[in-house]
């Protein structure tokens, strides 16, 4: 299990529709030391980005209004947003799924339902890589 401190002061941005999803992802994030913010589909979540810089995003692919898929596409177009991971959350698990979403420009894959610890520990890793990648 990741360390509580890794995520400790991050600001994490869930786009999701789903309640039961929102609750998970934002009660062991927020364990973790994270601040979670919340938004029902891209449009709310592309909204809240006008006044918040999140550390990572996670972003499920199937919602109501604005998907996942077309939220990347806001996401990968916005110069500031270029250091931020994305992170695709969702039920999306068949074969060739992940190489999809990774071509898409998400930089990590996690298929519902996960596991609470994983989900940490990729949230860190998609945060620590970003990192990586604009410091070397």
């Amino acid at each position: 299990m990741p360390d509580v401190e890794l995520l400790s002061g991050s600001t994490i941005l869930i786009v999701d529709d789903q309640h039961d999803n929102i609750i998970v992802a934002q009660t062991v994030l927020e364990f973790h030391g994270a601040r979670v913010y919340i938004a029902r589909n891209g449009q709310e979540g592309l909204a809240l980005l006008e006044t918040i810089q999140p550390t990572a995003i996670l972003l499920d692919l199937s919602m109501p209004v604005m998907n996942g898929w077309e939220m990347i596409e806001h996401l990968r177009a916005r110069p500031d947003l270029t250091t931020v991971p994305v992170i695709a959350v969702t039920a999306h698990a068949m074969h060739g799924d992940r190489y999809r979403v990774l071509q898409a420009g998400f930089d990590e894959y996690v298929a519902k339902p996960y596991d609470i610890h994983d989900l940490v520990k990729r949230v860190v890793q998609a945060i620590n890589r970003k990192y990586m990648e604009l410091s070397g």
